[in-house]
Order: C-alpha cells, then structure tokens, then sequence
C-alpha cells in the first residue's frame, strides 16, 4: 500500500484530518485553507489562532502540512534489514535531504506572519519515520532554525494539540472574565 508516492499521501492527510477533528474542535481548525490572500497555494490544515484584533478580527493561521519522504524512508529501512553499512548512510542522507526540501517548501508555501505564526509543523504520520528524523544529528534545531518548521509525529501532535486545546480554554476564561468584571463594573 505505502509503495505508491500518492497513497502514502493521502493516508498522511488522513491520520492528520483524524487527529485534529478527536482533538479540537470544528471551529478550531479548518481544512484546505489559503494562508494568503489571493494565494493558490493551500496547506492542508490549518489551526485557527486568534488574531490581534481578538475574536472578532482575521485570525492567524498556523499551518499544518503532512509528509511522507517518497523513497527515502523505505530504502532505510530496507538497508538495515540487510545490514548494509554503506546503503544505510546513504539512504539516511537521501531521507535527511528530503525532508529539508519539504521543510523548505512549506516555510515558503505556508508560512506568512502577519497571517499565519511565523512557524509551521511539519507532520510526518509514522513514529518511526519520527523517531529516525529525531536521531538524526542537529537536524530538529536546522529545521526550525533556518527553516521555521517543527516536526511532529502522531504521538507529539497530539501533545501540542492538547496543549493548544487547553490555552483556548483559557483564552475562553479570561474573555469570560472579562465580560463578568465589566458587568459587575456596570452594576
């Protein structure tokens, strides 16, 4: 199945639409979405972030893109399988060649302060293809350093997801607060 370049895509796109949709709420996020104007050019997720003007202004994206290394990855695992020393220190470098080029091409699609953060997260939809990314050396620190773009795997995006989920609560509580204090100042 994970053998045709499209399918490892559209099953990414899948595993990402799943998490958000059991983690935020429809209103939080949104599929599709053109992070500027007069853009064709769409990230396929994006989370809704409040922007300056509060609730009632434009809000600011951040952007979420699925990968899936077209070759790479597989040809890693492949050369462990066989133990073969030379073919896995290429098949790493290839790897770590390809997701610089999706990183670099999501900071230049996706990412666009004033309208979205001035970061995107790169999600890659297998933990070990993670983890092999995470082992590589200085890599994380490159890709967010020169690239603006945080990695994440199933596992990680469902921790920021649930970390972002709780600064809405709190986004919630304080406006709520605030409605409470200014009535009470009426009163």
């Amino acid at each position: 199945v994970l053998s045709n370049v499209k399918t490892k895509g559209i099953l990414g796109e899948i595993l990402l639409g799943n998490l958000l949709e059991q983690m935020l709420a429809p209103a939080q996020f949104a599929r599709d979405v053109a992070v500027t104007e007069h853009s064709l050019e769409r990230v396929e997720f994006a989370i809704r972030l409040p922007g300056p003007d509060g609730a009632t202004g434009r809000p600011v994206w951040l952007p979420i893109d699925s990968k899936f290394p077209t070759q790479a990855y597989p040809d890693l695992l492949e050369a462990i399988d066989r133990g073969d020393a030379p073919a896995i220190d290429e098949a790493g470098r290839q790897l770590e060649r390809e997701v610089h080029r999706c990183a670099k091409a999501i900071r230049d699609k996706y990412v666009n302060p004033p309208d979205t953060t001035d970061f995107a997260i790169m999600f890659l939809p297998s933990e070990g293809l993670f983890a092999e990314v995470l082992r590589r050396p200085a890599m994380i620190e490159t890709l967010q350093g020169q690239y603006h773009v945080m990695v994440c795997g199933p596992t990680t995006l469902a921790a920021i997801l649930n970390s972002l989920q709780m600064g809405f609560r709190t986004l919630a509580i304080q406006e709520r607060s605030n409605e409470v204090w200014n009535l009470l100042g009426a009163i």
